[in-house]
């Protein structure tokens, strides 16, 4: 199966709808959720296309996608505050299946008739959840199975037409449906991985109810990406920024695929990679893909752009812009170049822009987190014309385009790297002497865990210095050096993560190498926070 439309899209994060989409999808309408693109990713796992919308979309606007069905995000407002985002009520007459998840589902309640009040009573964390109606949209959902709640609101009284599904102990009303519209509610998200039963309830909705077909699939977007990218590239060359992570190297066997030698890859080594990692990648794409590298030595000028910085962001921008500077730079050496290809992916565009401004009042319903090297360093006199072929996509779909294009695993289970590299990893200014450090720890790091044969179990595992130093004993003498943060994560998408559990062997290991090899480090601490409050990096 193939997808039929032939252009590129925009998502919502800049406040647009998509050009007109000739595949079905599911639309989401986001109302500041920090789940929404998890709700996205879920849809997906099925094998169905999905994109975040702006909760400002009109029914109009919807209308003229080949839509299956509506879901509506959670958020964090309540719905009976005073400009609280709401829905084009003309929705509900699209005479599509519309899915509310926690916001959405008191928003629908509210809008169709019925009423929403402070709970005397929230509910947070797991609950269990009663099922009162097994059929439809419950249909596989085990009675009492666990699913993940976080509301201070309830609905105490539904519109005409609806009925309960299931119920907790907590709330009356944690499922409701109705039927012959076609119009479901969920107070709990079953997108996340707490809600046992969540990913059947939502091919409950996706197959049986909206009625989709799986065209969705990891084929269909190398034959839909490769015909846009030949569409907009034409005979033009294109200079693609390569740095050995699954995004860029997946990118590249896309790119090459599609437009041969008009496609030129440069790996600019900036000072920021981990030990041993510029030398391996060159050799890896010269001698086994024969895919011509072009290696730029870069590392003086972009340390030197970060004295004296020790904002994040501010690294971040720098960076950016320097990376920038360095790609004109090179173009005209070995170009002319019309295009730059970024691995940008779809949970970048998502963190990286402030979603659902509203225009009119300026308001913002969803909070930016951070600028990402791919989107938010780069300078407003850009020079070339942009391609991002995996900006529709999730990390775990650009494992699986990998994967079909032929991608060894060392590549394609490589964890996620920064942009920014160790600039980020070292809190505070980056100096020549905290990167070595960082990056024998690092190295350490690495190597433990590939001892143990344990890469595979976590999403990222890496090591954090700190600019502050602690006191420790070493033969009997008083030191004063640098503590390394381990953290070890595990992840499905990096959206949310929990901190991992390891063995005390390899945390012993770890730490017993590192304050003995690691010249400036008297101190190793591990990160016991997940994702969220915290996030997976620590800038």
């Amino acid at each position: 199966m193939t997808f039929q439309a032939e252009r590129p899209h925009k998502t919502s994060v800049s406040g647009e709808l998509p050009e007109e989409l000739n595949r079905q999808m599911i639309a989401i309408l986001d109302f500041g959720s920090q789940y929404s693109e998890l709700i996205a990713r879920r849809i997906r796992e099925t094998q169905v296309y999905s994109e975040v919308l702006s909760y400002r979309t009109t029914a109009a606007q919807l209308k003229s996608l080949n839509l299956r069905g509506i879901i509506l995000s959670g958020g964090p407002n309540s719905v009976y505050d005073s400009g609280a985002p709401t829905c084009d009520p003309e929705i509900w007459n699209l005479r599509v299946p519309v899915l509310g998840v926690c916001y959405g589902m008191q928003l629908m309640v509210q809008q169709l008739g019925g009423e929403v009040q402070r709970a005397t009573r929230g509910e947070y964390g797991k609950a269990a959840l009663t099922i009162d109606d097994p059929t439809d949209l419950l249909t596989n959902v085990e009675n009492d199975s666990t699913m993940w709640m976080s509301h201070g609101d309830s609905v105490i009284r539904l519109p005409n037409g609806f009925e309960v599904l299931a119920h907790t102990a907590n709330t009356p009303c944690a499922a409701i449906a109705h039927h012959e519209r076609q119009l479901y509610g969920v107070q709990f998200h079953p997108e996340v991985v707490h809600s046992v039963g969540g990913l059947a309830l939502i091919r409950n909705f996706v197959y049986h109810i909206c009625e989709c077909e799986p065209t969705w699939t990891t084929e269909a977007f190398v034959e839909q990406a490769i015909r846009e990218i030949r569409g907009k590239v034409g005979n033009k060359r294109v200079l693609l920024a390569l740095s050995g992570g699954v995004d860029s190297s997946t990118l590249a066997f896309l790119l090459y695929k599609a437009i041969g030698e008009q496609l030129t890859c440069m790996f600019i080594d900036q000072g920021f990679m981990r030990k041993k990692e510029p030398e391996r990648l060159v050799k890896l794409f010269r001698e086994q893909f024969h895919i011509p590298v072009a290696y730029v030595n870069a590392r003086d000028r972009f340390l030197a752009r970060l004295d004296g910085v020790s904002d994040p962001e501010e690294k971040r921008k720098r960076i950016g812009h320097e990376f920038i500077q360095v790609f004109e730079e090179e173009s005209k050496r070995l170009g002319p170049f019309d295009y730059l290809a970024q691995g940008t992916l779809y949970p970048d565009v998502i963190e990286s822009a402030d979603t659902n401004v509203d225009p009119r009042s300026g308001e913002r319903v969803a909070v930016k987190i951070k600028s990402h090297h791919n989107v938010g360093g780069l300078p407003k006199d850009l020079r070339f014309k942009l391609v991002e072929p995996l900006r529709k996509l999730f990390k775990d779909e650009v494992r699986k385009v990998g994967r079909s294009l032929g991608l060894p695993q060392e590549i394609v289970r490589r964890h996620p790297f920064p942009g920014p590299g160790l600039a980020i990893r070292i809190l505070g200014e980056v100096t020549a002497e905290r990167l070595n450090i960082l990056r024998d720890a690092d190295y350490v790091v690495r190597q433990e865990i590939n001892r143990m044969d344990l890469y595979n179990d976590f999403w990222q595992a890496f090591a954090v210095l700190l600019p502050i130093r602690t006191v420790g004993v070493m033969g009997d003498q008083r030191t004063y050096a640098y503590p390394v943060v381990l953290r070890l994560v595990r992840s499905e998408d990096g959206m949310t993560a929990d901190w991992a559990r390891p063995s005390y062997e390899l945390l012993e290991r770890i730490s017993n190498r590192i304050v003995n090899e690691v010249q400036g480090v008297n101190r190793v601490v591990y990160d016991i926070t997940s994702k969220p409050p915290g996030t997976i990096e620590w800038e």
